[in-house]
């Protein structure tokens, strides 16, 4: 499998396909990467928040030394959490990312939410409320945090850096300001595929070449009576559908699985490509806001003045 890529603003290239990491087990993570890099994959996508930075990298440098592979050769992200949203926790936190993955640079850095969150004195644990919601910082500062991010390209801990799940007005004072613009902005569970393809962002990004990556196609597709006959159509699997439904508009993909069949899978997207009415009939499923199925309801972000949605 040669994975297609694309040309970052940054000048390097990001592959269109990646492993998604969110949710997946430190556990069974490892097995995983190794399995994805085996397969064709050169793009592994995690953060500090998924807890399983180190397995992550377990799985990579085991691959590494089994083939024989070149560190160049694979693309990996990793984000600043929402508890390093400040000045000083830029660095602090990416460090900490390298440690666990055991590398001296990640291809791309993301800021992994625009919602800053307290964490307690000392630790690097999320602070709650009484209440149990989280405990936001109203003092978050994007600008400053932005000017800390483009400091990590000059020093070398990383090759790129973007956002993620920023609104379009967020994106438009970060690049406003910015002497490094972001490269990716990097959207949530539903973001562009059929059921949330929120055009307006789409047109914003690609005006500004910024290139959008979706974490998953919605689960709620899978069963859809128009993407069932488009995969019978092809011989494939309803989530390649969906999944090339947003490679085939230059949109970054990154599945997140711990099957090894599964994984390969997802990952069969190059020997097949849907036609132009395909295409149309995929676009007429978007269902706008009503679509988005993942808002951090109930964890007190939603009260943060920088809450994107």
């Amino acid at each position: 499998m040669s994975v297609k890529k694309v040309l970052l603003n940054s000048g390097h290239r990001m592959p269109l396909l990646g492993l998604g990491c969110w949710q997946s087990p430190a556990g069974e993570v490892e097995a995983a990467v190794e399995t994805a890099l085996d397969a064709g994959y050169r793009h592994i996508d995690t953060a500090f928040v998924y807890l399983n930075e180190e397995a992550v990298g377990v799985g990579l440098h085991q691959w590494l030394n089994k083939t024989g592979n070149k560190r160049s050769e694979v693309f990996v992200v990793t984000k600043l959490p929402p508890h390093g949203m400040s000045a000083e926790g830029v660095h602090k936190f990416l460090q900490k990312s390298l440690k666990a993955l055991k590398l001296d640079y990640v291809d791309l850095y993301l800021v992994h939410l625009p919602v800053g969150l307290k964490s307690k004195h000392d630790l690097d644990i999320l602070a709650k409320r009484d209440d149990g919601q989280f405990d936001i910082d109203e003092g978050t500062d994007l600008i400053a945090i932005w000017k800390e991010m483009e400091k990590l390209v000059d020093m070398g801990l990383t090759k790129s850096i973007g956002v993620s799940n920023y609104s379009i007005k967020q994106i438009r004072k970060t690049c406003a300001i910015s002497k490094i613009k972001p490269v990716v902005n990097q959207v949530g569970e539903s973001g562009v595929a059929c059921i949330l393809q929120q055009r307006q962002m789409q047109e914003f990004c690609k005006t500004h070449n910024i290139f959008l990556t979706a974490t998953l196609p919605s689960p709620r597709l899978l069963e859809d009576p128009v993407v069932r006959l488009v995969a019978e159509r092809h011989g494939i699997t309803t989530a390649q559908v969906l999944l090339r439904f947003l490679v085939q508009q230059n949109i970054i993909v990154i599945p997140k699985s711990v099957n090894p069949e599964r994984i390969k899978t997802n990952g069969d997207l190059w020997s097949f490509s849907l036609s132009e009415l395909e295409m149309e009939a995929l676009t007429t499923l978007d269902k706008g806001e009503s679509g988005r199925s993942f808002v951090f309801v109930g964890s007190g972000m939603t009260e943060h003045p920088e809450y994107p949605l």
